[in-house]
C-alpha cells in the first residue's frame, strides 16, 4: 500500500489501528534501538531510516503483512540464516500476522545489517 504523506509522523496518522502497527512499530523500535544515528523519513510512499547519503532500511505496511526492505539480504552475513523461518525475498522481508517478532531473529538481522552498513561494506541491491 503506498501513502501520500511527507513526514514520519503523516504516516503514523494514515496508518490503520490494527496488527500492522503493531508489528510495524515493533520493527522500528528494532531499528531506532539499534541504530540510534539512523534519521526516520520518507522516501517511495514509505517510512525509511539512513542518513543523507543512504536509506538502510524502508519500513511499510501492505494489504496482508509488513514489509521490511534491506538491499541485498545475502550481503549480509548469516542472514539466511538469521531469518530462517521468516518469509523473504532477496531484499524484502515479509512479516505476516502469525509472525511472533521476539522469536522470530528479525531484531539480530537489524542489528547484523546495521554492523554491516557501519563497517562500511555495501548492502544495496
Amino acid at each position: 500500500m503506498q501513502y501520500e504523506v511527507n513526514t514520519p509522523k503523516e504516516y503514523f496518522e494514515a496508518l490503520s489501528d490494527d496488527w500492522r502497527r503493531e508489528k510495524l512499530l515493533k520493527v522500528r523500535e528494532f531499528i531506532l534501538q539499534n541504530g540510534p544515528e539512523l534519521e526516520e523519513g520518507i522516501q517511495y510512499k514509505m517510512l525509511c531510516y539512513g542518513n543523507e547519503s543512504f536509506n538502510l532500511f524502508h519500513l511499510n505496511a501492505q494489504k496482508s503483512y509488513v514489509s521490511l526492505y534491506v538491499g541485498d539480504i545475502e550481503k549480509i552475513e548469516n542472514g539466511k540464516d538469521i531469518l530462517k523461518g521468516l518469509d523473504y525475498g532477496k531484499g524484502c522481508i515479509r512479516i505476516k500476522k502469525s509472525v511472533d517478532l521476539h522469536d522470530s531473529g528479525l531484531e539480530d538481522f537489524v542489528k547484523k545489517a546495521i554492523e554491516t552498513w557501519k563497517a562500511g561494506k555495501d548492502i544495496s541491491c
